[in-house]
């Protein structure tokens, strides 16, 4: 694997579908699922095949068309779990069963009732039964965010010699600063010696709007896959958005990283999953949002009709985005107006501008955005009294 690439492992069909009224029927799944595979994913988390019938068959149903990503079925630390997401993936050309146990003294104590070597031999026993039916296991560390460093490097350092090849490093509550984030992992890429054996994951939560912060801050420090859903979809406030992360990385080349996502495809896809998962997009959601490349003050119209480049770091090309829009507001300015009745085809001089803007003001201060038919008519009548008065 080259150094630089970042891997993107997509969990919209899986913590992605955990948002209410977001459940998706196998028909749904699948055809997402080969939009991902288009999209250029590295490995689609398909389902969680022991939670129903439907996800079973949604995971088995997306093993058997996929032919490039690596097709991943979730489990919890026990044998019957992992053996049902073994069997769900029994067709996938590249399977990963992905399986794991909180190690935080939240899940240890409340959760499990448990001690730190008790969670310690389930780690290490789940990992095992997972080999015994694919060489590609993944293991989470749930609440890897708020675990003690030391004892999440012994539990690391143990799974990776019972075979996991990717180990996931959860801020399952959203909890961690991007610093501290980067620091455990970089704490383990020093302390845990088989480390080389496997692939750091991050798996960041936006309780507090830090997973995409986070998720960067990782990789910086020494972890090579993300795990994300499109449109930051997921369980409370959503995870990582697979958008942010992969045009982070893009517009930052100085990070020296590269994923395989092909951009162009990003708002084509945010649309499809919103329509397919009926979740809307905030209009200002970064990227995909359909006011990421509107502009509505006049400062920033004047400065970006005169270089794009003043107030937009990504073309909208780039992200498969409409072009970029000047919004006719009462914040709006002259060289606003002119760009806009230039668009319907109506010429007008400077002198016209500023005598046109007297009556574009007084509609604005009425309207919370001035459409087309507005501009129309502001011009026709404007012409008609030019006519008149000549």
């Amino acid at each position: 694997m080259n150094p630089n690439k970042i891997l993107i492992f997509d969990t919209t069909l899986r913590d992605g579908e955990q948002v209410p009224g977001c459940k998706l029927n196998t028909k749904e799944k699948v055809g997402l699922a080969l939009e991902l595979e288009n999209l250029g994913v590295d490995i689609i988390e398909a389902g969680f095949p022991i939670s129903s019938s439907g996800d079973f068959e949604s995971v088995e149903a997306i093993s058997k068309i996929i032919k490039n990503s690596i097709v991943c079925g979730l489990s919890r630390a026990v044998e019957k779990d992992i053996e049902v997401a073994a069997a769900a993936l029994k067709y996938a050309k590249r399977p990963r069963i992905h399986t794991g146990i909180g190690t935080s003294d939240y899940h240890i104590k409340s959760k499990f009732n448990a001690t730190q070597n008790e969670i310690l031999a389930r780690a290490i026993q789940c990992v095992k039964w997972a080999r015994n039916f694919t060489d590609d296991v993944e293991f989470y560390a749930e609440d890897a965010g708020r675990t003690e460093n030391e004892y999440l490097a012994r539990v690391i350092e143990a799974v990776i010699k019972a075979g996991a090849t990717t180990v996931n490093i959860p801020d399952t509550t959203g909890y961690c600063l991007p610093h501290e984030y980067g620091s455990k992992i970089a704490y383990l890429v020093n302390n845990v010696p088989n480390i080389d054996k496997a692939v750091i994951s991050c798996h960041c939560h936006n309780d507090l709007g830090l997973a995409t912060a986070n998720s960067i801050a990782g990789v910086i420090s020494g972890a090579k896959q993300i795990e994300c859903t499109i449109n930051g979809l997921g369980e409370r406030a959503g995870n990582t958005s697979l958008e942010e992360v992969v045009m982070v990385i893009k517009q930052h080349k100085e990070l020296n990283f590269y994923t395989n996502i092909n951009a162009r495809l990003l708002n084509p896809m945010s649309r499809q999953v919103s329509d397919t998962m009926r979740m809307p997009v905030q209009p200002n959601k970064a990227i995909v949002g359909s006011n990421a490349f509107s502009h509505s003050s006049g400062i920033h119209q004047d400065g970006f009709l005169k270089d794009s480049q003043t107030y937009e770091i990504i073309n909208p090309d780039e992200v498969g985005a409409d072009s970029s829009k000047i919004i006719l507001t009462a914040r709006s300015g002259r060289s606003a107006l002119a760009y806009r009745f230039q668009n319907l085809g109506f010429v007008f001089d400077r002198n016209d501008i500023d005598a046109l803007y007297q009556e574009f003001e007084k509609v604005a201060d009425v309207k919370k955005e001035i459409v087309d038919s507005d501009l129309k008519e502001l011009a026709t009548t404007y012409n008609n009294s030019i006519a008149v008065s000549n």
